[in-house]
């Protein structure tokens, strides 16, 4: 349940999506049930964009708040939460197309692409992402979006947001291209270039890849506009307090993990590991594997240490599987089997108890007579109504 310790009034409410390739079918899974829930509360045409004051996403995520952000011709969004799986089904086959030949396996034509170009063009995936937002800008969203991603030309995250988008514009990047380019993984799709112009004509270029090398996870990205947003005296977060957590509804949406037998071998055997080791083993990346999963938790962990020293644990709420198999792990598995597992994940994590961190062993823990994923769910829509109702 949502903690009653927080003080009435509004509060900011963050929703943070993973990066992770075809897994966004898992947070597209949990997405629809919280939106189904709003809508019984508020009537059908009730949309995720309404009730969230921050929509955060990285790589996958990032797609995913765009769809469900950008506007259609009547100012409401593009897509409904239900409409994401479908969409990854429809279209993942083609942006990550699992070909081979008679001789050789995919796998194998994979294996050996890698080392001189990535994996796949991205051609499909950037004709399909303008094709989708058109000449939609970021500060065109019906709410708040925050996207990360990182430019590889000048080694340094780059974070585009609304707000940002709003007060300069050369931060005012196409949605298409942000989506793109926050999506743009190293060995699996090119960086993406693409420039910004202002009405005196000065240009920007970013030299784009893939967000999740900067911010897997995206809520301390979201926290962080919320203080940015306070430090400029937005009138919006005029009554927030500066880190305090009782104001915040956060909730955090992972991708999934590889379970614990699936993951790499002990010291001893990477001890030994040099750079091609490191760089691919087994059909896995160690190095961008150990980046993605440190970076993810530690996010976790010191979100969560946020919520709970202010006494209002209940106020952030992180779903995420732990026990992902080798074959559901790959961030580019786009078989109709692998995509049905996927959704499968989704619908049992909603049958499952609440997890929080353990702030000792730093493991995802069930709390003991918790409710479930599903209850959790559905009391965060009751809080995100009754905000809505406060503005």
């Amino acid at each position: 349940m949502i903690s009653n310790s927080i003080a009435k009034g509004k509060k900011i409410s963050v929703l943070s999506i993973d990066g992770g390739g075809i897994r966004g079918v898992i947070p597209g899974t949990l997405l629809a049930f919280l939106e189904s829930k709003l809508q019984d509360l508020d009537g059908p045409n009730a949309r995720i964009a309404d009730y969230f004051d921050i929509i955060a996403g990285t790589s996958t995520g990032g797609l995913i708040t765009a769809m469900l952000t950008a506007p259609n011709k009547n100012r409401r969004p593009l897509c409904a939460a239900k409409d994401i799986n479908s969409f990854y089904f429809e279209h993942c086959p083609k942006i990550f197309p699992q070909t081979g030949c008679v001789y050789f396996p995919s796998s194998i034509i994979r294996s050996c692409r890698q080392w001189v170009r990535p994996i796949y063009d991205g051609k499909y995936i950037r004709k399909l992402t303008n094709q989708l937002l058109g000449e939609i800008t970021v500060k065109e969203t019906l709410t708040n979006v925050v996207i990360p991603a990182f430019d590889i030309k000048l080694l340094q995250p780059v974070i585009f947001s609304t707000n940002d988008g709003k007060e300069n514009e050369l931060k005012n990047a196409k949605l298409a291209d942000i989506c793109i380019g926050t999506s743009a993984a190293p060995t699996y799709f090119p960086a993406h270039y693409f420039e910004t112009k202002d009405a005196v004509g000065r240009t920007r270029s970013f030299d784009i890849i893939d967000g999740v090398v900067a911010a897997n996870d995206p809520t301390l990205v979201a926290i962080s506009q919320i203080l940015k947003e306070i430090l400029k005296h937005n009138r919006k977060y005029s009554d927030i307090k500066p880190m305090d957590a009782r104001q915040m509804l956060v909730l955090s949406l992972g991708t999934g993990k590889a379970k614990q037998e699936t993951k790499y071998h002990s010291a001893r055997a990477a001890s030994k590991w040099g750079l091609l080791k490191w760089a691919y083993s087994k059909g896995r990346k160690p190095l961008l594997d150990v980046f993605l999963d440190a970076s993810s938790d530690m996010v976790d962990f010191h979100v969560s240490t946020l919520f709970q020293s202010f006494g209002c644990k209940g106020n952030y709420i992180r779903i995420q599987d732990d026990r992902l198999t080798a074959e559901a792990i790959k961030v580019d598995n786009s078989t109709e089997e692998n995509m049905k597992r996927l959704e499968e994940i989704g619908m049992k994590l909603l049958k499952e108890q609440v997890s929080r961190v353990d702030l000792e062993t730093g493991r995802f823990q069930k709390i003991e007579g918790g409710d479930t994923n599903e209850e959790a769910l559905a009391d965060f829509a009751k809080q995100l109504s009754q905000q809505k109702k406060l503005n």
